[in-house]
């Protein structure tokens, strides 16, 4: 049976935030909002953790795990970031974007694209995703809390612990905050390329 926390969106609760950071620390699996939608989380050195984020979703191995970062400086521990790519992501961070890029070697390996060695990132723009990953002290490991058969998150806190209360450690009710994926963008050639048209604005990574 999991926990359900009622979260202030513009002034969370420091007391909460503490309480949902220690069930991260201890291998729980919990469901949060940020920017775009609610979202599945973990601890990035949590493999259970992970494997139990893959069952709710049926997900297989070649799925691409989101790591969820503070800001820019996380960014830049566990990707490599080109002088170009900084400019492009210090625009248009915080924000409902996934960038893919080159990962670095402090990305677990069961975390990267089994050929390509890469990695999702990015930086939400809400309030208590930013509370939950400075106490946390380092990123979350994401995927966006959509269910088979289904091609929208969920939207509904509490549609969401009638579904899945006894899959997690916690939901977080932060809010209507989205039903809209993210926008994502590989950086990863020469050029950016827009993967997946969400909520973000593509056209800035559209050349031509």
């Amino acid at each position: 049976m999991s926990q359900f926390f009622q979260i202030h969106p513009e002034t969370p609760q420091k007391r909460l935030i503490k309480q949902a950071v220690e069930i991260l620390q201890q291998g729980g699996v919990i469901v949060y909002p940020t920017d775009s939608g609610y979202a599945l989380g973990c601890h990035l050195g949590d493999k259970q953790a992970a494997d139990r984020i893959k069952r709710i979703r049926r997900l297989d191995d070649k799925h691409n795990f989101t790591l969820v970062c503070r800001d820019l400086s996380d960014v830049g521990i566990y990707a490599k970031v080109g002088n170009t790519q900084f400019r492009l992501l210090k625009n248009f961070t915080p924000g409902p974007y996934t960038f893919i890029l080159d990962a670095t070697g402090e990305v677990p390996k069961r975390l990267l694209h089994p050929k390509r060695r890469t990695i999702g990132l990015r930086v939400p723009d809400n309030a208590i995703v930013q509370a939950l990953l400075s106490e946390l002290g380092e990123p979350i490991m994401s995927s966006t809390l959509i269910l088979p058969g289904e091609s929208e998150p969920m939207t509904d806190p509490y549609d969401i612990r009638e579904t899945l209360e006894h899959e997690l450690d916690l939901i977080i009710d932060g809010g209507f905050c989205g039903m809209e994926a993210t926008t994502v963008v590989n950086m990863c050639g020469d050029v950016p390329e827009v993967t997946r048209v969400g909520k973000g604005n593509p056209a800035p990574f559209q050349l031509g």
